[in-house]
C-alpha cells in the first residue's frame, strides 16, 4: 500500500465511506487540469464540488470529465489571469 492508499482508507473509515468507491486517479487528474488550466486554488475547490455533485447522485467519472473539459476550455490571458469584461 502507498501513503495515498493508507490516507484514503483512514479518511474513508473516519467518514463511514467505502474506499473502493473512491477513484483517486480521477480526482487527481481533475485537480491537475484545474490547477494547470484555470488556477491552483481552484483544484481543491473543484474536488470539493465534485464530491458534492457525487453525493447528490452524479456519476463520478462523467462529472469529473465534464469539469476537466470545462477547465480545458477556460480562457486564460498571457499573464495567467482570466480575461475581464
Amino acid at each position: 500500500m502507498t501513503v495515498m492508499d493508507d490516507w484514503v482508507t483512514a479518511a474513508c473509515a473516519e467518514l463511514g465511506l467505502d474506499p473502493g468507491e473512491v477513484s483517486v486517479p480521477v480526482v487527481l487528474d481533475l485537480a491537475k487540469d484545474v490547477a494547470h488550466q484555470v488556477l491552483r486554488p481552484g483544484a481543491p475547490v473543484t474536488a470539493y464540488l465534485l464530491g458534492v455533485a457525487v453525493g447528490r447522485g452524479a456519476d463520478p467519472a462523467a462529472t469529473a470529465a465534464r469539469l476537466s473539459e470545462l477547465a480545458g476550455s477556460w480562457p486564460v490571458e498571457l499573464d495567467g489571469t482570466a480575461p475581464t469584461g
